[in-house]
């Protein structure tokens, strides 16, 4: 795993921006059509300003999929995914398709399926991703399921999670945070050729440390980062306070 620290939320996303940028003008200078998966909420904001701010980038030749949705929720809803990327990342980028997860489909396994279909038929170049309070990867949370090969499924939402959701401002109450999930399995997010992961804050420095020196278990999702070939976690110094060992 490629390890950064930075002085603040502002610089991480900065440089993590910056280098899915670079990787991304380098992959469409060797191919024809680039896969993207992007994550969303609070952690990403200065990550994917960076990545739209890029005018250097043929974006009708980018491919684009997210990670997760809320189910049952319209992409009218404040707190929607769908909504997020939309407003903040795809209609800033002329040309680019985008496959979004559908949570108020009528029939999510189906939606699931539709979405496993797409993203099977060929490789993610370059997936953007956080890790969240309670260290699950998109929305799998512990114990999240790492045999399952399916590349999206219907997840619970636990406590921890939904107060996460909760204490961001994305919904007024605890209980109007949805209880289930689409999401992209953990085995999935795994065969993306690149990872860049942006987890600012110290409300993530125990979810970091426990990734990043406890043991590889699905009681802590993140930890499966550790076994990607090509892995480049972005810190800043209040997400990296509980580590033992920081690289300088």
């Amino acid at each position: 795993m490629d390890l950064h620290v930075h002085a603040d939320p502002a610089t991480l996303g900065q440089a993590a921006g910056a280098q899915a940028a670079d990787l991304l003008v380098d992959l469409l200078a060797q191919r024809d059509q680039v896969r993207l998966v992007l994550a969303t909420g609070a952690s990403q904001f200065a990550t994917l300003a960076t990545l739209v701010g890029r005018r250097d980038l043929d974006w009708s030749r980018v491919e684009v999929f997210h990670l997760d949705e809320y189910l049952g929720l319209p992409e009218t809803h404040p707190a929607s995914f769908r909504r997020y990327l939309r407003e903040r990342v795809i209609d800033h980028l002329p040309g680019v398709t985008f496959h979004g997860v559908r949570g108020d489909a009528a029939d999510p396994l189906a939606e699931c399926c539709r979405l496993g279909d797409l993203i099977s038929t060929r490789p993610v170049d370059l997936m953007l991703l956080g890790i969240g309070e309670n260290a699950h990867l998109a929305f799998n949370d512990p114990p999240a399921d790492v045999t399952t090969t399916m590349p999206y499924l219907i997840v619970p939402l636990d406590e921890a999670c939904r107060r996460q959701q909760l204490g961001e401002g994305w919904f007024p109450s605890l209980d109007a945070v949805p209880t289930q999930a689409i999401s992209m399995s953990v085995r999935q997010m795994l065969t993306a050729r690149v990872l860049i992961a942006s987890v600012p804050d110290t409300r993530k420095a125990e979810a970091v440390r426990a990734a990043l020196e406890g043991p590889v278990t699905p009681m802590v999702p993140a930890s499966y980062l550790r076994s990607h070939p090509r892995c480049h976690l972005h810190l800043d110094v209040a997400s990296a306070s509980r580590l033992h060992r920081v690289p300088a």
